[in-house]
């Protein structure tokens, strides 16, 4: 019997035993790929040695000194390297654990930013309805997705949601991709003017939304006017990079591939790549400098910011990332996926978008290709897809709730970026076998 809290009570997984490249072996012996990376985390894979070592020695050295005490040098190594490579005035870096602490402490940081610089009335912000940006309640309250939200929406604070960029759901067939992107990214200046110029802290985005709506990249264009309209009222852009940040789309920072720069940027996931928690906030040098130059303190923290065996762990995984060339792999390598995905599922009556950026790519399933309509909920088609996948010994992550909450269905890939030709092949094969095993 276990005492460990699983996450469905009624669903007891298996015994995870070890890890090679892009495998994963369970106590009986069984093989499953990687194709989600779990959660778009592994994108080195397993079993990595460069980053072992460096956890290893880390350890060895130093495990633990508190940030209230001590800065280390895993960590002022990885911000440095951090921030060489990020985009526009990116220039100091908050270590966490996650992609909730990183949200958590942008939420925190922006409204604390008008604070020292007088503007108390700002108070609002602003996300879009089927985000995600964590389970903590601040980020829970900006999130979007109603399923996550529905029983804790008592706790949490109000938060306004306007519409996501998402073209295969919400364009309309007579305008063009360019004037839908305008549209929805006016709704940010209309509601900024509807709760008043001089109230809003921030506005919330995913640059590719990921888990609750499948791999969507917004529309060219969009971004430009949604920076435009930040600009113009004085509201911090804070992007969630947690999911698609750090090469996953095949940008280090997956704004990049928008022509964007946020004023606070959130990474996590791949930048542990699983080998640690970690996540981090970073933060433009406008904004350290109000710190700075008022209370010189940030309120908030956690017990493990800073880190200095995630930090190593950080800094060999980044290293990686970029001294073996991963980010055009990944591009390389997303081009090779999507032609494989869309040659495989294309046609197939009940797949009506494959869509997404590098290797971060989302399918989703439809009752009807022409109307676009979604399957009932109560099919819970995303739960048996996942099931049978996981069966064939293929790990992705199908989603249900995709259109707003309650209906439509997704799966979300995400595989290691060391993914070889062959093994495409055996991801599209065991999901298509899947996928026609719950929809024959």
């Amino acid at each position: 019997m276990s005492h460990v809290f699983p996450r469905h009570t009624k669903n007891m997984p298996p015994l995870a035993l070890c890890g090679e490249g892009c495998y994963l072996f369970d106590a009986s012996g069984k093989r499953y790929f990687d194709g989600s990376g779990g959660a778009a985390v592994s994108c080195l894979g397993h079993g990595d040695p460069e980053v072992i070592e460096a956890v290893k020695t880390q350890v060895e050295k130093l495990a633990f000194a508190h940030t209230g005490f001590f800065t280390s040098e895993p960590a002022e190594k990885l911000a440095d390297l951090l921030i060489a490579n990020a985009p526009g005035e990116l220039d100091r870096v908050l270590f966490v654990s996650g992609g909730s602490e990183a949200n958590e402490a942008a939420i925190k940081l922006a409204r604390q930013y008008f604070v020292e610089k007088g503007e108390t009335n700002r108070r609002f912000l602003i996300a879009r309805r089927q985000s995600y940006h964590g389970n903590t309640l601040g980020a829970l309250a900006v999130g979007g997705n109603q399923w996550r939200r529905k029983q804790f929406s008592p706790l949490l604070v109000d938060v306004s949601h306007i519409s996501p960029c998402f073209e295969y759901a919400d364009r309309d067939p007579e305008e063009s991709t360019f004037d839908y992107g305008q549209r929805v990214a006016q709704e940010l200046e209309d509601e900024i003017l509807r709760l008043g110029t001089d109230s809003v802290i921030a506005f919330l985005a995913e640059p590719v939304v990921g888990a609750t709506a499948g791999a969507v990249p917004a529309v060219e264009g969009y971004f430009t006017r949604i920076r435009e309209i930040c600009d113009r009222y004085g509201v911090l852009l804070i992007l969630d990079e947690v999911m698609c940040g750090m090469g996953r789309t095949g940008h280090l920072f997956a704004c990049e591939a928008d022509n964007v720069t946020p004023d606070i940027a959130c990474i996590a996931k791949g930048l542990g790549a699983g080998y640690q928690p970690i996540g981090a906030m970073l933060c433009s040098s406008e904004i350290y400098r109000a710190i700075e130059e008022g209370s010189g303190f940030f309120q908030h923290g956690h017990t493990y910011l800073g880190h200095p065996v995630a930090a190593a762990a950080g800094c060999a995984v980044l290293e990686a990332i970029l001294s073996r060339g991963l980010v055009s792999r990944v591009r390389r390598m997303g081009e090779r996926f999507d032609k494989a995905l869309k040659d495989q599922f294309s046609e197939h009556a009940h797949v009506g978008d494959i869509r997404g950026r590098g290797l971060f790519r989302g399918i989703e399933l439809v009752a009807d290709k022409v109307s676009k309509s979604s399957f009932a909920p109560e099919k819970r088609l995303a739960a048996g897809i996942k099931r049978a996948a996981f069966e064939q010994g293929l790990i992705c992550y199908p989603m249900s709730g995709t259109r707003d909450g309650v209906n439509g269905d997704h799966i979300l890939l995400a595989p290691p970026f060391i993914i070889e030709d062959d093994q495409i092949d055996e991801v599209v094969t065991k999901l298509d076998t899947a996928i026609s095993s719950c929809l024959p």
